[in-house]
């Protein structure tokens, strides 16, 4: 007896993902979770170096930003509730001005670094919703809790964020022709927009990504929303907010990940580092025991032939 109906995911041939791959992951917080996964296997990667975006003129500006090597100054930062904050970022980096304009510029510089050897970037877009700042007509990243009259509140059309994804793609491939980019749907619903505007949404998401996907391009689609929203199509899957994906949801999207995209080797040598990764986290009764010594050898033994294999990873 079959439980729940299955989306049909083909292992990809060429181009997989493996311990020499350099990765970019920018956008919504799935990527984030995504991330997560990929810095806990020690591959190398760069995670949204501004934060999380949850649209697509968001990161098309801070690619721009990145290939412009644009350079942050005290004109780009306001001052609200004793912070310093960017219309480009997300909070996170938000701190006193002069640490504001430090990471600022950091991100810059790091993400044009990483775009122009990456193998593989994955974009993940949350929300076909935008806010734009009256006082400076511009659509802003993040809103920072500034308050809502400030801003009118916009929907993309499908074919804006396809004309928005062209460009970005555009501007990756003048620095990095060979790229494998990869887009997905983030599958947390953002219900503060309301129900059937969250649906409309993630329509529009998914037709202007479906616009611009072309496998013979290197542009790929990852059915994370889908695999949500029809695998996984039950409220024990989520967190108590009933909003966001829990542990185990992310778990299963991430399996499905690593059967598309990640390479047999690759997979073996997670299981490696897996297990080292337990072992460190490890809390033993007795520290001074020869049976934890004997384990603490074993442990450094399995460090040192990773290290071997891959010199960039550090535990």
């Amino acid at each position: 007896m079959k439980l729940q109906t299955q989306i049909s995911l083909k292992k990809q041939v060429r181009n997989l993902i493996d311990y020499q791959s350099k990765l970019i992951l920018i956008g919504s917080c799935f990527s984030e979770n995504i991330g997560d996964k990929l810095n806990y296997y020690k591959f190398q990667s760069l995670q949204n170096p501004f934060g999380i975006l949850f649209h697509s003129l968001a990161i098309e500006q801070l690619i721009t930003y990145a290939i412009n090597e644009k350079e942050f100054t005290e004109n780009d930062v306001f001052e609200l509730n004793d912070r310093w904050h960017s219309f480009d970022a997300h909070s996170y980096l938000s701190a006193d001005k002069n640490t504001i304009l430090t990471n600022l510029n950091k991100g810059v510089s790091d993400l044009n670094k990483e775009l122009k050897k990456a193998s593989h970037i994955i974009i993940t877009l949350g929300t076909a919703w935008v806010y734009r700042y009256i006082a400076t007509d511009k659509i802003v990243a993040n809103c920072h809790k500034i308050p809502q009259k400030k801003f009118l509140k916009e929907l993309l059309t499908p074919t804006e964020i396809k004309e928005s994804l062209e460009a970005t793609i555009a501007l990756i491939k003048s620095i990095n022709k060979n790229v494998i980019i990869l887009l997905t749907v983030s599958p947390v619903r953002h219900l503060k927009d309301g129900f059937t505007e969250n649906t409309l949404s993630k329509s529009h998401l998914i037709s202007g990504i479906h616009s611009v996907v072309d496998e013979r391009k290197n542009i790929h689609y990852f059915p994370s929303y889908e695999i949500m929203m029809d695998e996984l199509r039950d409220y024990r899957f989520y967190k108590e907010d009933m909003i966001h994906p829990n542990n185990t949801a992310i778990e299963y999207i991430w399996d499905k990940f690593k059967y598309s995209w990640v390479s047999e080797e690759a997979l073996e040598n997670m299981k490696e580092i897996d297990t080292i990764q337990k072992g460190l986290a490890h809390k033993p009764f007795n520290k001074n025991s020869t049976q934890h010594q004997n384990f603490l050898k074993d442990l450094a033994d399995k460090q040192s032939s990773i290290i071997k294999k891959f010199p960039f990873i550090k535990f």
